[in-house]
Formats: structure tokens, C-alpha cells, sequence
């Protein structure tokens, strides 16, 4: 994942911002408090993720599930998941695990939002296949997807089929820098239930924009493979607290690498902070040279 990458992250200011005034009061209304905690990676194959893997590992997918609770599935964004493959990967995985899978760059980046009903249709009758095993759908806008489209988006949101839950990251600068757009825009999200997505990474700050649409938390870390990575997710851990207190309803983090084979690292550092500082018991994974070590 290139996106944000930096030349040098030591100098970057990791700092995570303050939250938009409005987060506190959308986690408030959430009496039922958390849920749902799911932390992974954003793929599961073993040409990225080296050295995770044991030797001899025939299904990497059946493996991960093994290790992780959940998975950013991008192999969606590159081609359309039929309802045959979708009942392949749930029938891998145990019962608690869960797809957030990318909607299709048919969708986002070659139609733009235009004229996408049937590929739509298709994506979400495919997905629907995951039944209990389907934490979010998730779609990605290109970076020069902008505000003077805001009427597409609108349309898309509305049109959206409202029993498959989604999420939804922009990444035009325009959308946070403009207070009237990021109101307007997030406004539609509250009024649809659509989870505001917040990508951490180390060169586009202006995407933490600390702005919860409901009481989920969608967040895609990426880190810099550097030192800093493990303090930046222990800053995570003191704000994910925070939220938690006001009334977080389900938290869904998500880890890049540009170097892809330190995020299972990453991970599994994050999950141990939430089993110690939330008294949960998410399984830590497993070195992949020990048959009963973990990362830590």
C-alpha cells in the first residue's frame, strides 16, 4: 500500500488530532456498549505476508483465520467476488470470523458512481453470502474524486441497499479542509448509518479527521515500517479508550505496510494492547517458526 508513503517518517508529527466536536455526541447515543472488536490485515497472501505463514501451509486463507478474527478483503476492489467464491471463503473460516470486503473499482474508480446500479446489485447479492460472517462493506474513492461530485455520492448513499452494512473513505483533500463540505457530507452519512472511515497514514494527515458517523470506528492504520509504528498504535489504544468510555459500539482497525510483511507484527502488538488495557482474550497470532510462540 503506497498511499501516504513518506520519504522520511521521522519527520512527520504522528500526533493524532482532536476529535470533530460531533464524535462524542454520535458515540453517546449508543447505550448497548461494545460489541465487536475486529483487528487484521488487509490480505492474506503469502506472497506479502512472508514469514507468517508455517512451512507447508497449503490454504493461506484457512491459516490466517486460525491467527485473526477478521480480514480487509482488497481482492474485491480487483475483481467481482461471485456468490460461489464468497461461499468458498466463509466455509474456510470459523464461525466468529468476519469479511469487510472492498466494493469493486468498477464502482469507485472506472464508472465514478455512474450508471453503477447493476454492478452494484451484483457486488451486493455476492456479499450477502458471507451472512453472519459479514462485518462491513467498504468503499474507496480515488483520490481525485471530489466535492463538485457530491450529488453522485448522494445518490449512491441513498440508493445503497440498506440491509448490507456500509462504509465509505474519501480521500480528496477537499472533503475534510472545506468545513462546509465535511458537514454536509458526514451529515448524509448520520442520516444513512454510514460509518465514516479514518485512514492513518503518514503522508495525509488531513484524513484524520477524527469525524465518527456512527458509534463504529473504521480505522485503516498504515505504517511506516518504522519505530514509530508502535507508538503511533499505543496513541490509538489511549484514543480508542476514550471513545470506548463515551460509548464506541464496534472497532474495526485494519493494518498496511508498504511493507506488507510487518503488518501480522503490527497486529498482533495491537491486539495484545486491547486484551491488556480491555481485559479481552483476542487471540494473539502465532510465529509462524513456533508452534506455540506468539508475535509477543
Amino acid at each position: 500500500m503506497k498511499f501516504g508513503q513518506v520519504e522520511d517518517p521521522s519527520k512527520i508529527d504522528f500526533t493524532l488530532p482532536k476529535d470533530h466536536p460531533r464524535t462524542k455526541e454520535i458515540l453517546s447515543r449508543n447505550k448497548s456498549g461494545l460489541e465487536n472488536i475486529s483487528i487484521g490485515c488487509a490480505k492474506w497472501n503469502k506472497t506479502d505476508l512472508k514469514g507468517f505463514y508455517p512451512k507447508g501451509t497449503k490454504d493461506e486463507l484457512t491459516y490466517y483465520a486460525t491467527q485473526f478474527n477478521s480480514i480487509e478483503l482488497n481482492a474485491t476492489f480487483y475483481g467481482m467476488p461471485t456468490p460461489e467464491q464468497v461461499q468458498t471463503w466463509k466455509e474456510k473460516t470459523p464461525a466468529d470470523f468476519k469479511f469487510f470486503p472492498k466494493i469493486t473499482n468498477t464502482v469507485s474508480h472506472f464508472r465514478r458512481l455512474l450508471n453503477i446500479d447493476d454492478v452494484v446489485t451484483q457486488f451486493a447479492t455476492a456479499v450477502l453470502n458471507f451472512d453472519e460472517k459479514l462485518g462491513m462493506v467498504f468503499l474507496q474513492l480515488h483520490d481525485n474524486f471530489k466535492p463538485k461530485d457530491y450529488e453522485r455520492l448522494e445518490k449512491f448513499v441513498k440508493n445503497w441497499p440498506k440491509e448490507v452494512p456500509l462504509a465509505i473513505e474519501l480521500r480528496n483533500t477537499d472533503w475534510f479542509t472545506d468545513e462546509e463540505i465535511l458537514n454536509k457530507t458526514c451529515d448524509l452519512f448520520e442520516e444513512n448509518n454510514i460509518t465514516n472511515i479514518i485512514v492513518d497514514t503518514a503522508g495525509r494527515r488531513d484524513m484524520l479527521h477524527m469525524r465518527l458517523t456512527t458509534p463504529n470506528a473504521f480505522i485503516r492504520y498504515v505504517g511506516a515500517n518504522a519505530e514509530s509504528d508502535y507508538d503511533r498504535l499505543d496513541d490509538w489504544m489511549r484514543h480508542l479508550t476514550r471513545w470506548k468510555e463515551e460509548g464506541l459500539q464496534n472497532l474495526y482497525f485494519f493494518v498496511h505496510q508498504n511493507i506488507e510483511k510487518a503488518s501480522p507484527l503490527l497486529s498482533a502488538y495491537f491486539i495484545k494492547k486491547v486484551n491488556e488495557d480491555w481485559k479481552q482474550d483476542i487471540h494473539i497470532p502465532k510465529m509462524a517458526t513456533e508452534s506455540t510462540g506468539t508475535l509477543f
